[in-house]
Order: C-alpha cells, then structure tokens, then sequence
C-alpha cells in the first residue's frame, strides 16, 4: 500500500504540473476580464458625480482619461491572454494530459513491473537462495526428469551399439576390472547413456580407492550433470567439493560450482567463479567455453555493468615474433612442450575430432610415429560410433604415416 501511495502522489505531482500551463492562458483572461469591468464601472461612477456637481469638468475629464487608460491597457491584456487557446481545447488538453500520465505509468508498471509482488529485500533472497539449494532435486530425481526428454541422436552404428552391449555385459563378470569399467564409462557417454556412464565412472572410482585421480572424478562430475539435464545435484556438489579439496584451483569444478550458484539464484558467486575460469583457462576447454557462454548473462544478474568478456586466450604477438626468432632445437622444444600439453588435456578431459586429428599429426610431424599409432587407436576407440569424427583422425593418421 505504501508503494501505491507513493506512486499515486508522485503522479498527482507530475500531472498538475504538467497541466498547469494549458490553465494559465484562462486564469489570466479572466483576470483581465474582471479589470475592463471595474474600470468601465468607474467611467460610469465619473459620470454620475459630474452630473450630481460632486466633481467638476475639469476634474472630471482628468479622471476618465487616467481610467480609460487603464482600461485599454486591461482590455488589451485581455486579448493577449485570451489568444493562449480557447478554454474548451485547453481543457480537453488538461485532461488528456492528466490520464495519458497516469493510465500511461499504470501500463507501464503492469508490462515491465512486478504487481502483486511483495518487497524482496537481500538478506530474504539470500535465505531463499540457500533454501532452494538446500532443497533441490537429488540425483536420482534428476536423472528421473531427464528420462522424459528426448535422446539426441549420437549417430552410433548398430555394430558399435552391439559392441557396447557386449562390454556391458563383459563387465559384469569382471566386477574388479578397471580398465573393462573405465571403456565402459566412456562408451556409456558416447552414446549419451550418461546416468549408466555416471554409474560406471562411479564404480571404476570406487576400485580405485585413494588412488583415484581428480580426472577421475571431473570425468565423474561432467556425467552426473549430463545425466540430469545439466542440473548440479547434491551428489554431484559433494563430488566437486573433494576435487576442490584435491586442487582448489580446478576449472571445470570451479565452473560446476558456479553452475550450481546460478541455478538457486546466486548470480553474483556464480559470476565471481566463472570470471576465474574464463580469464585463466583455455578457450578451447570445454568448461571455460561453457563459462563464457554464460558469464555475461551472470554478471547482468549480479548487477554488474561494466563487464566485458575477455578475448580468448591464445599466443600475442609477441610470443608467436620469439617463436620467430627460436632455434631449431628451441622451437622444436617449444612445440614438444604445446604437445604434450594438448596430449594431457585430450587424456583427461577428452576433446573434439579434430583435436586428436591435430595431435596425431603434431606426433607425426615430431617423427614420435609410435605415440602418434597410440594415439589413433585411442581416438578409434573413442569415436567408434561417429563415422564422420573416425573419417578425420583417419585421414590424420594416413598423413602421418600410421593409418591402418
């Protein structure tokens, strides 16, 4: 009610004084119309104390011509005013005025307000953020929800889809291999099976014990949260809470964390943790392009205007002139240090087609043609239901000397 009270006195305020020049042009003609009847009322008066011997003829003639001097004068305003609008346009533009601001600030409040809803101040919405958090759907839950959707079409063959079949099966009996369980993750996520790929990651982890890396169980979290549609759960925030544990600086837990924030209404933490991982990380790693994807939309949430997303990462100019200016054995060093680097992070967080094309080739190149067959049958394995990524590390491999 206070709102409204308020809304309705500022409106009150802003249409009289927006009303109130189409009312001025009549106040003063009628002003000036009351003067021109005084004084026509005092020529009069003169004229009957002439004749009454009250004033002489002289006197007389004095005080008519200092009244029709005001008269004229007082006529002469009369037109003036009276030429600012005729009284009924005045009027049909006062009222026009009144409701155009008024009906006007009610449509716009009704399309771009809130009516009906009640004060929200921060430390209410903090509360209510922790208690969505707090309640949000499990795992199981999520999972549940994302059944309903459509499957995407993952192109796999009916060859790769019975292989997978057979490996489900081989795993059973082998309750205790991990190598068995870990292809098994894999092709689970391949053909976008991610609740059984989860359990199946879950399960390697479980064999692993300790000496479960924190790959591990990224690979683990990047399932779970495929697996419900891309919603954080509660298992999967316990998850990324012990790779943070492991390796605080972590990107992609770090990019799942703020996932999580977004979605229960904490823009501004989720904004402050994807701001880490898009100014430190690569652009081409999965989370960070995930994080750039949405850090904008975050940093508007959080009130925060003047953000601007950084320009991807990639070798200045100054790096690319110094590799220039290298030696043989310096650049080559140079390029075997960029290779294994892409080799670790397509180990651990996968990648696309053409970036195991491009490291089978970089192996090539080096003459490393051992590692860059190693590498080929990986990418065989880990493409074996998209014909067209097996056609680019193919043709990768036949360029460097390894195909089959």
């Amino acid at each position: 009610m206070l709102f409204w009270s308020i809304s309705l006195i500022l409106a009150v305020i802003t249409t009289v004084f927006l009303a109130l020049p189409l009312w001025r042009g009549l106040w003063g003609s009628g002003e000036a119309h009351t003067d021109v009847a005084i004084y026509r009322d005092q020529l009069a008066e003169v004229a009957r104390d002439l004749e009454r011997g009250v004033l002489g003829e002289d006197e007389a003639e004095r005080t008519r011509t200092e009244i029709a001097r005001r008269l004229l004068a007082a006529d002469k305003a009369g037109h003036g005013a009276s030429t600012t609008g005729p009284a009924r346009t005045s009027r049909a533009l006062a009222v026009v005025v009144v409701l155009g601001v008024g009906l006007g600030a009610l449509a716009l409040y009704s399309s771009l307000g809130v009516p009906g809803y009640s004060d929200l101040p921060l430390a209410e919405r903090l509360d209510a953020a922790d208690v969505m958090r707090a309640n949000r759907p499990s795992q199981l839950e999520g999972e549940e929800a994302a059944a309903q959707l459509p499957m995407p079409d993952v192109g796999a063959t009916e060859d790769y889809v019975a292989m997978v079949d057979q490996l489900r099966a081989i795993v059973l009996t082998r309750p205790d291999d991990q190598q068995g369980w870990e292809l098994l993750a894999r092709h689970e996520a391949s053909l976008a099976n991610y609740a059984a790929a989860a359990r199946a990651q879950s399960h390697l982890i479980e064999l692993r014990g300790p000496s479960a890396s924190v790959e591990d169980l990224v690979n683990l979290v990047d399932m779970m949260v495929a697996a419900t549609a891309g919603a954080v759960s509660p298992e999967a925030e316990t998850v990324l809470r012990e790779v943070l544990r492991r390796d605080p600086e972590n990107l992609a837990a770090r990019y799942y964390l703020g996932l999580l924030y977004a979605q229960t209404d904490r823009p501004d933490v989720a904004f402050r943790l994807w701001r880490v991982v898009v100014e430190s990380g690569q652009s081409d790693v999965i989370h960070v392009q995930l994080a750039r994807g949405q850090i904008e939309e975050a940093a508007f949430r959080a009130g925060v205007d003047d953000y601007a997303l950084p320009s991807e990462r990639g070798p200045n100019a100054a790096q690319m002139a110094d590799a220039a200016n290298m030696s043989e054995e310096d650049r080559t060093a140079m390029i075997q240090g960029m290779v294994a680097q892409l080799s670790a992070r397509l180990a651990s967080d996968g990648g696309t087609a053409d970036e195991w094309a491009r490291l089978i080739n970089a192996y090539g190149v080096l003459g490393e043609t051992e590692r860059a067959l190693a590498i080929y049958q990986e990418a065989e394995l880990v493409f074996a239901g998209s014909e067209s990524a097996l056609s680019k590390v193919r043709a990768a491999a036949a360029e460097a000397g390894v195909g089959q």
